[in-house]
């Protein structure tokens, strides 16, 4: 799997405000996508294809229901 040493991380928009349910997202690398927990940064990563993770925003409800 990519190593993800050169990733630039930035908190998701659709993170929760109160510093509670925070996720990063890095969208720098080729043909990777890494996601992490931001009060672990050094603990594990998720990492997706740009397709997969197209595919799992879309599916995603925005916004409250």
């Amino acid at each position: 799997m990519t190593d993800l040493a050169g990733a630039v991380w930035r908190k998701s928009t659709r993170s929760g405000g109160s510093g509670g349910n925070c996720v990063e997202v890095a969208d720098n690398l080729p043909g990777l996508i890494g996601v992490r927990d931001s009060k672990d940064q050094a603990g594990p990563a998720l990492r997706f294809d740009p397709a997969a993770w197209s595919t799992f925003v879309r599916a995603v409800p925005h916004g409250p229901r």
